[in-house]
């Protein structure tokens, strides 16, 4: 095929080109001419501007002293929450495991003053790699309490990647377990910072030396801890938590945060998480589904939670979509957190309903967005709403649907109040108008955003203009404030002179009932000739040819926007997280490709 062969639309006025000029940079309009494609899909009740009152102002109280470690633990101690269960954690191969708040205050404060007992000093560096487990809790906030740095990573890492985010970030102490620790001691060697590693797990001695590193046995170091010193006292701003982004391409960026970022996430307990609403409970149990080393749990599944008093119910082992629902029942859980996909397998896979969930009253997801279909099917199935929420690692969710006002599917709800977000152009900072296409930008002194990237000063300087953070996203809010997101710049497919949103092609294919997943991008032919593609995996057990799907694109989205190829698909270049990895997709792992 040549771009010769292909039939599009000519562009009209207003709805494509940039007024007297091809030059894609220049263009300043409107992504979606018109109507919204949700409400060209039949949502009637949409279709007409709605009138909302506006959400309530919001007041930082940024205290000057503030410790996430001890506002998420020995804050509730002398208070009625204190003897109430934390977390519990369901483990397939070590059973359950459940703490109190009195006793994870307890915990940590003994893991920090383990750490200043190993002379870890203010601001070390303390590398994370454990499963979801009480320990998790226990490094994470203690290493925040002696106010050292923790840093979380995912066990789906490899040892090299390992090594490498222990250089970069230079931590003094590795906690992982003794499974994984086999495998990683070989690669931790020459590491110039890197001193103690402490292992979790049964039947690790009290210490012993690995590799040229003094490894103890955590539980056993932190039984012999009767006495400890008072947290130390950080201050709002001061650092708390260095996170790795996923790192699509090249290596893995490290996003610092400080203490002041638990206040900046405290819109979201109103607007996403519905607590302290009318009519909400005192006593929620969250079921999580997700790990913990990923920003989205670090906060939806353990920092947010524990800062209410909440109870989180946490899962280890093998993902099971029934294991889901018999955990939401056995614990009588009224939030249930995911993402897409888990959603997705418990729709597919089980035929529970609400029946078999009866205290569930709130669902949350976050990752990727949530198809129109899934959302429909849930309500259905489980007599609840689905809020979605669209994050970054340098802010986490502060994108989100709320109880407040209608979801729009397709869209990502509303800014939380406080957050101060605009659209503006990013070269002149000047704000667009309703409808339009304006980069997401937060003011550079919102409590929830991140302090620098690590090491990285010029990085900082270009996600910085004036007093704005830059987040490189891209929306539109439309006549009623609902806020469109549609991605990285270097998401949108520039085909043929207009400027395509991938996020809006996939959400329309994923309508389509044989459809699993679905990830569009742009196919270069020769210079300047760019065709809008759609990879798209299929359910199990659906029969369903790829020109069939490209007909149906065709029938549901603009001449410019319809994929002209649809290629199927086994699965996709994923990150470590599950993240589509769009610069990766190539031709060569389709399995069937359409033939016109």
């Amino acid at each position: 095929m040549n771009a010769r062969d292909i039939e599009l639309p000519l562009p009209q006025a207003g709805e494509g080109w940039g007024e007297g000029s091809h030059d894609n940079a220049a263009l300043s309009l409107p992504l979606t001419p018109g109507p919204s494609p949700a409400c060209r899909r039949g949502e009637k009740n949409l279709e007409t501007a709605m009138s909302f009152p506006p959400f309530e102002p919001w007041n930082w109280n940024l205290p000057t002293r503030f410790n996430i470690g001890v506002a998420c633990t020995d804050a509730h101690l002398g208070t009625p929450t204190q003897d109430k269960l934390a977390m519990i954690v369901e483990d397939d191969a070590l059973g359950v495991s459940t703490a109190t708040y009195r006793q994870l205050a307890e915990a940590t404060s003994r893991f920090a003053q383990l750490l200043r007992n190993l002379g870890v000093r203010t601001e070390d560096r303390v590398l994370i790699r454990l499963p979801n487990s009480l320990a998790y809790p226990t490094a994470f906030l203690g290493a925040m309490k002696r106010g050292a740095i923790a840093v979380p990573t995912s066990t789906l890492l490899t040892a090299e990647e390992v090594a490498y985010l222990a250089k970069d970030s230079g931590a003094t102490v590795l906690v992982t377990d003794k499974a994984m620790w086999a495998g990683l001691r070989d690669k931790l060697q020459g590491l110039e910072n890197l001193r103690y590693v402490l292992l979790a797990g049964e039947g690790v001695p009290a210490f012993y030396n690995g590799n040229g590193l003094k490894v103890l046995g955590l539980e056993a170091s932190l039984a012999t801890i009767e006495t400890w010193d008072a947290p130390y006292p950080t201050r709002a701003h001061d650092p708390a938590y260095l996170v790795y982004t996923s790192g699509t391409t090249g290596y893995p960026k490290g996003v610092l945060h400080a203490h002041r970022a638990m206040i900046g996430r405290e819109p979201a307990s109103r607007y996403w998480f519905d607590f302290g609403t009318e009519g909400a409970p005192e006593d929620d149990r969250i079921v999580h589904s997700g790990k913990f080393n990923w920003t989205y749990v670090l906060g939806s599944g353990l920092m947010d939670p524990l800062y209410r008093g909440k109870t989180v119910i946490v899962h280890e082992g093998k993902n099971d979509a029934e294991g889901w629902i018999r955990l939401i029942a056995k614990h009588s859980a009224t939030i249930f957190i995911g993402v897409p996909t888990i959603y997705r397998q418990i729709l597919q896979k089980t035929a529970f309903t609400g029946a078999d969930v009866p205290t569930l009253r709130h669902c949350m997801s976050a990752g990727e967005h949530l198809s129109d279909e899934m959302l429909t099917l849930w309500r259905e199935r489980f007599g609840v709403d689905i809020y979605e929420a669209v994050g970054m690692s340098e802010v986490s969710y502060y994108l989100s649907e709320n109880k407040f006002r209608p979801i729009k599917p397709g869209s990502a709800g509303f800014p939380q109040p406080g957050h101060g977000v605009k659209l503006l152009d990013p070269e002149t900072l000047r704000e667009v108008e309703t409808g339009e296409e304006g980069m997401i930008c937060l003011p550079a002194d919102d409590p929830g955003l991140f302090m620098r990237y690590w090491n990285l000063p010029e990085e900082t300087g270009k996600a910085f203009k004036d007093s704005w953070f830059l987040t490189g996203d891209y929306a539109r809010f439309d006549e009623d404030g609902y806020i469109w997101f549609l991605g990285r710049k270097d998401d949108i497919i520039n085909s043929f002179g207009y400027r395509v949103s991938p996020h809006e092609i996939e959400r329309v294919m994923k309508t389509h009932p044989a459809v699993a997943d679905c990830a569009a991008t742009g196919e270069e032919l020769a210079a300047d000739k760019v065709l809008v593609v759609a990879y798209v995996m299929l359910h199990p057990g659906m029969n369903v040819d790829a020109d069939t799907l490209a007909a149906f694109g065709r029938e549901h989205l603009a001449g410019y926007k319809a994929p002209k190829v649809v290629y199927l698909a086994a699965d996709f270049p994923r990150t470590k997280n599950g993240k589509i990895i769009r610069k990766q997709l190539r031709p060569e792992i389709a399995v069937v490709r359409s033939s016109h």
